[in-house]
């Protein structure tokens, strides 16, 4: 069995000289979250000036107020999020710019997509990649979710087949460098599969904000709001996507489904829907392990109260509208998927999501997903230890007292003692 990888000071993090670098050179840049110098900063990266329908400019504005609100970020982080916006509000210009000159990119059908949900590090990426390593599917690889459209600077050369793959994996290589635990627990390097949550953030929503900083504002403006507009862009996202490179039998994934069923099942009427479930303390102790983790970067202050008090309700959130919405969608066209059963025999589930995809699971398509079975293990780069009571002062039976409502509904297994 792989060794256990014990971050000891996670409370009290001990930063490389490589992080105090970082950390101090970030602290030192002036940054303001002002939507406007975002846009301009955008047109003048691409040349390009129409973002298409303006209901975004107000969700933009609530990004910047709910960032700017959050006291204990890092230089990092407003460095991270300031670069991020820019890029969506390019990426954007850049869509735009794209259908107009090719409006038939709107005509283009996704056709009966294979689409994931589940838990928020519960093994949904897992499941995602093993889908896309059918050829069959489109799925979605880092580099390309965060360059759907290349730039003018990023067209093929003699010396680099792949510009935008070239970007990306200077990028993961950085992470890596600076927090090598964070590559471990949440791979981006360039050819892993992506969740479809980066064509979304184009729109300027989705529950992305909340994982790279304290923004309570923009969770109860997102909530609070039908994304049936945010999934239409996700929809031409894909439907670019596919004029671009094709073929559009699509497998895409994002745990925030959980909580979007209906706008979801709207914008993806003929969908397979397959629904993860797990022990949701296993899920909260990974991330509040990653989290705190990362906030020796990412925050000015480690604060595990602060982790925990935002994730364990954040997660109650979410599996509240999964158990609420979850009969939107056809029987026939779902399938919850249990881990205990997963990591018994894989073999029937597999089989029952290709049914219901009606996706021939050929004896050759299946030695190839037994590959990547074998090759990607869940511990294939190392087992993170967590222990919820040395670290957050809360026991398993604490955190599960408040989904009992989850429970009740879906019989997942109880993992985490």
């Amino acid at each position: 069995m792989t060794a256990g990888i014990d971050i000891t000071d996670l409370l009290h993090p001990v930063r490389t000289p490589l992080q105090e670098q970082v950390f101090r050179d970030a602290a030192a840049a002036e940054i303001a979250f002002d939507p406007a110098a975002i846009l301009a900063a955008a047109r003048d990266q691409t040349g390009l000036a129409d973002f298409g329908a303006a209901d975004f400019h107000e969700r933009l504005s609530v990004w910047c107020q709910a960032v700017e609100e959050d006291a204990n970020a890092s230089g990092v982080t407003r460095v991270n999020l300031f670069q991020m916006m820019v890029r969506y509000a390019a990426t954007r210009l850049r869509v735009e710019d794209m259908i107009k000159r090719h409006p038939e990119i709107l005509d283009i059908e996704i056709e009966q997509p294979i689409i994931v949900a589940g838990l928020p590090r519960s093994g949904t990426t897992h499941l995602l990649g093993l889908l896309g390593a059918d050829t069959r599917l489109r799925s979605l690889p880092w580099w390309e979710a965060i360059a759907p459209v290349p730039a003018t600077d990023e067209a093929p050369t003699p010396d680099d087949a792949n510009p935008r793959w070239t970007k990306a994996e200077a990028g993961w290589r950085a992470m890596e460098a600076i927090l090598p635990y964070m590559a471990i627990m949440h791979e981006f390097s360039p050819d892993h599969i992506s969740e479809d949550i980066e064509l979304q953030a184009i729109d300027f929503s989705s529950y992305l904000l909340e994982w790279l900083a304290y923004v309570p504002r923009w969770r109860d403006y997102y909530l609070s709001r039908d994304q049936a507009g945010t999934y239409a862009y996700l929809k031409k996202g894909l439907q670019l996507l596919t004029f671009l490179k094709g073929p559009n039998r699509w497998v895409i994934k994002c745990p925030q489904h959980m909580e979007q069923l209906p706008a979801l099942y709207r914008t993806f009427p003929d969908a397979t829907f397959v629904i993860t479930h797990r022990d949701p303390v296993g899920s909260i102790r990974s991330q509040l392990t990653m989290a705190t983790y990362a906030a020796r970067m990412l925050r000015n202050a480690v604060d595990r109260e602060e982790a925990k008090d935002y994730w364990i309700d954040r997660y109650r959130r979410l599996l509240e509208a999964c158990v609420r919405d979850r009969d939107v969608l056809p029987p026939e066209q779902t399938l919850d998927v249990y881990f205990h059963d997963w990591i018994r025999n894989p073999d029937p589930i597999l089989r029952e999501i290709y049914r219901k995809a009606k996706l021939p699971l050929t004896d050759e398509t299946l030695v190839t997903l037994h590959a990547y079975l074998e090759k990607h293990g869940e511990q294939s780069k190392g087992r993170i230890v967590y222990d919820l009571e040395r670290d957050f002062a809360i026991t398993a039976r604490e955190i599960r007292q408040g989904f009992g409502f989850y429970f009740d509904r879906f019989p997942a297994e109880i993992e985490v003692g």
